[in-house]
């Protein structure tokens, strides 16, 4: 049986995401914060639990997961299967959206709460070795914490390629087993985090489950399509401001009397198009190096 992908949002917030499995994602959690250095968690209630009313198919569809702390501190875990780009900027506008959401017009400052941004990403953002990287808001020289309000995990996949199934237990066990370990390695992920074996169960279930495959199959297709229109539009985008310096080039050479068919080799403009400049232009007479020039209108 070919198991589905955990790094697929779908399958990833049925895992962590549903009510049944609340132990795993609290397993999970625990796992992260413990290796930032801060205390375990002792309870978490699902914000947005999966149901069956949660379409893989709908295209508006952010399939994150909200979680809140028995002290009231709000976490939202986002996996990422392509590059959305812009990423942090995503983030801190996700984030926001939390924070900005705890109270009412009008309510009290004092009432807002922690908020903290999980992203599991599947390929490289950050340009350093680490595979976790966590952002609070420090000032520049002394590190002093202006607010511990704000906190951003971040997650590279792609960064475990060549890491090896660890001894001990800890975050690595869980972001191995989402990456796609093989399946004989599981009992060693396992005997430091046992909560992975729940995990691992769920994901043969589903794996098993002709519904959730179709489902799965159609959410693979939408984000495929999605990081296809995004990498469109940026192979675009990189066209279009080539494609401007050019014709900026060729209006300079042209102001100076250049020909066109020089400026064509040296552009990678066609004559036809480089033509197509001079009624922006003013007109120029060449009289042997002094260049006149006379204002064109256009009527």
């Amino acid at each position: 049986m070919e198991l589905l992908d955990a790094r697929n949002d779908f399958i990833f917030k049925k895992i962590f995401g549903s009510d049944s499995n609340k132990d795993v994602l609290l397993a999970f959690l625990n796992s992260t914060f413990m290796e930032a250095g801060e205390p375990p968690l002792t309870e978490i209630t699902l914000m947005n639990p999966y149901t069956d009313k949660n379409d893989p198919k709908d295209k508006q569809s952010i399939l994150d997961i909200k979680a809140k702390t028995a002290e009231g501190k709000l976490i939202n875990i986002e996996m990422q299967l392509f590059n959305p780009y812009n990423m942090e900027k995503r983030t801190l506008f996700y984030w926001s959206g939390m924070y900005f959401h705890q109270i009412k017009e009008g309510g009290n400052y004092s009432e807002l709460k922690k908020c903290v941004t999980i992203n599991i990403l599947n390929y490289s953002f950050l340009p350093n070795d680490r595979y976790h990287n966590v952002f609070h808001l420090r000032e520049d020289h002394t590190l002093i914490p202006l607010i511990d309000d704000i906190e951003v995990h971040v997650m590279e996949l792609s960064k475990l390629e060549e890491y090896e199934v660890p001894m001990g237990g800890g975050l690595v066990n869980w972001l191995l087993f989402l990456r796609g370990v093989e399946q004989t390695n599981w009992e060693a992920l396992t005997v430091n985090e046992p909560m992975l074996k729940k995990a691992m169960d769920t994901l043969e279930f589903l794996s098993q489950d002709t519904q959730t495959r179709m489902e799965y199959d159609a959410r693979l297709k939408f984000l495929r399509d999605e990081a296809s229109r995004v990498e469109g539009a940026k192979a675009e985008g990189v066209a279009i401001g080539e494609a401007k310096g050019k014709e900026e080039m060729a209006r300079e050479l042209l102001t100076l009397g250049v020909d066109v068919s020089v400026i064509a080799k040296a552009s990678g403009l066609s004559e036809r198009e480089i033509n197509s400049l001079k009624p922006l232009l003013p007109n120029a007479f060449v009289y042997g190096k002094l260049i006149v020039y006379s204002l064109s209108y256009r009527l």
